[in-house]
């Protein structure tokens, strides 16, 4: 585990916690889900400013999302998502590839085994690098140490996430793509919004294995029935009561079991069980 060392840096904003807690992951879960929403928004209005045909974009994710899943029709070449919920299947996709790895301890970015062979100063390390990211500017830090382990973290995500021609049709170049596989990282508006999920992310990741026990990931699944305590619905219906007979269409971004017996929901695109 790559400890950061960051000296002379003032941190302005409030004192950061002296313990990983339970309270303190389910806020950093919050955090992921606001940069979520954001690079969500902006891939969307990327997208449709190049003219995409955002119908065929959602199908293409869902046939992907689902191409192994047994509740899924794959013959179908009508999506389940209305036109405008498509931001929820965009979410779906990009949580999807920044979450992939997330039970271990680097992502499978390499073979550690430290929070197995060292738990304790494992947990500790990770605590320590938390307290050292949490204020710190992506940007800034990535300036210094472009390929300490969240500079590839960030390259193996970004390169997940946007294919190649996803980015030349959004930009009509490939400058951000060979800046990534070089092993830097752009100084764009957009790549500095993929930089803030990867960050509430890699920052949970640290707290997950800073906590004992730690937290248990879940995620809901296709045609699964609509639990209240473990999952929450995007679309928000009625009287705020999600009706009878609705399934889980496709999950959106998982949930977490933590060790004091609280339950962070999956949140979940629901639809009419046919």
């Amino acid at each position: 585990m790559e400890i950061l060392i960051l000296y002379n840096y003032e941190i302005t904003s409030a004192a950061i916690a002296a313990t990983p807690t339970p309270e303190l992951f389910e806020a950093a879960m919050v955090q992921v889900r606001e940069a979520s929403k954001s690079f969500t928004s902006l891939l969307l209005t990327l997208m449709h400013n190049a003219h995409w045909d955002i119908t065929a974009a959602v199908r293409s994710i869902e046939a992907a999302t689902a191409s192994t899943d047994k509740y899924h029709n794959t013959s179908t070449t009508t999506s389940i998502v209305s036109a405008h919920h498509a931001k929820y299947a965009l979410e779906s996709y990009i949580s999807r590839k920044i979450f992939q790895g997330f039970d271990h301890e680097t992502f499978y970015m390499d073979g550690s085994l430290s929070s197995l062979l060292n738990p304790d100063q494992f947990r500790r390390d990770c605590f320590t690098q938390y307290r050292d990211m949490k204020s710190m500017d992506p940007t800034e830090l990535l300036g210094i140490l472009p390929s300490c382990h969240f500079g590839k973290f960030c390259s193996k995500k970004y390169l997940a996430i946007v294919h190649p021609k996803m980015e030349e049709s959004l930009f009509g170049n490939l400058e951000q793509h060979s800046q990534v596989q070089a092993g830097n990282h752009p100084r764009t508006e957009f790549y500095n919004e993929f930089l803030g999920v990867a960050k509430t992310v890699w920052l949970l990741h640290l707290l997950a294995f800073s906590l004992n026990p730690a937290p248990s990931q879940f995620e809901a699944s296709r045609g699964a029935e609509f639990h209240s305590q473990y999952m929450d619905s995007v679309v928000k219906f009625s009287g705020g009561r999600v009706p009878a007979g609705q399934v889980v269409g496709f999950p959106v971004s998982p949930g977490f079991k933590l060790g004091n017996g609280s339950v962070i929901k999956a949140r979940v695109y629901l639809i009419a069980r046919t």
